[in-house]
């Protein structure tokens, strides 16, 4: 226990970490997801504590049992991690997933009732192939990221004639190699398109629009449009200088990554993450 905050280490059914106010706990929780680096959130989850709201992070891939990268993985796996939170008390959940947690986060969303509220950070508006190898060890050919109730969710693929254009060994901007394969397989993207439009949770999405490994900030302004068609509504926070990397209040910005260009600055980033904190509190607590 320290900063009024009680720890606690999972170890079934997934490797994992929680965070829980000691004292004045309001009856909200929230989910944290890591992106494709496959972390357990602890520090993001300490950041939620201290602000009074429950948090559980848990490996969702490369784990026992589980795909040894972003290929395949049943999208249950959130639903049942966010039971977690329901086990533990909280009246309303919540799921915050970075990048291709926020793809988890938000086809959750569409397809069950389990979270009251999603926040996206770095998100995208359709469902991306694979990345990382499946339980067969194989990487290609492309596979869905996900599958629900043993299937998989129809995706996009990835260009495979795309190259980096910086020198090797110097860190990769790979947003073109989305962009492009947007183009390339233009005739997919209704079929992987996440319908957040069915979603009944709330829903905040947060993007960089110097975003360098996809170009978050133009897919939450699609997630936001499907949602209006459908009467639905989206808060959105967008900073046209920050990057992949959203840095809440109280957080430490990540050190920068030798093999990817995450975009924007250290500063950015941050501002940013204070920008959003104040909705994504809101949205956690249902308002209060």
């Amino acid at each position: 226990m320290s900063d009024g905050i009680a720890e606690d280490e999972l170890t079934g059914p997934w490797k994992g970490f929680a965070a829980a106010p000691v004292t004045g706990g309001g009856g909200a929780g929230v989910l944290v997801l890591s992106g494709s680096s496959g972390r357990i959130e602890r520090e993001r989850c300490r950041l939620f504590a201290r602000a009074g709201v429950t948090a559980v992070s848990v490996r969702w891939f490369g784990g026992a049992g589980q795909p040894p990268g972003v290929c395949e993985v049943p999208l249950e796996t959130f639903a049942d991690a966010a039971g977690l939170l329901r086990e533990r008390g909280a009246a309303r959940v919540s799921l915050l997933g970075t990048s291709k947690g926020a793809e988890a986060a938000l086809l959750v969303a569409a397809l069950t009732g389990c979270a009251d509220a999603v926040i996206a950070l770095a998100p995208t508006s359709v469902c991306w192939a694979n990345v990382g190898p499946g339980r067969d060890g194989r990487d290609r050919p492309y596979r869905s990221s996900w599958t629900w109730r043993g299937r998989p969710v129809p995706f996009v693929p990835l260009d495979g004639s795309w190259t980096p254009s910086e020198p090797e060994g110097a860190p990769v901007a790979v947003r073109g190699w989305y962009e492009r394969s947007l183009v390339t397989y233009a005739d997919l993207l209704p079929a992987a398109a996440i319908p957040v439009e069915r979603a009944v949770a709330d829903l905040v999405l947060v993007a960089g629009g110097a975003d360098r490994m996809w170009p978050s900030a133009r897919f939450a302004g699609e997630l936001a449009a499907r949602r209006t068609a459908a009467g639905r509504g989206a808060a959105v926070v967008v900073r046209a200088d920050a990057g992949h990397r959203t840095v809440f209040p109280g957080e430490s910005a990540p050190p920068p990554s030798p093999r990817f260009d995450h975009g924007g600055t250290p500063e950015a980033d941050a501002a940013l993450g204070a920008e959003a904190w104040p909705h994504v509190l809101s949205a956690v607590r249902g308002g209060a």
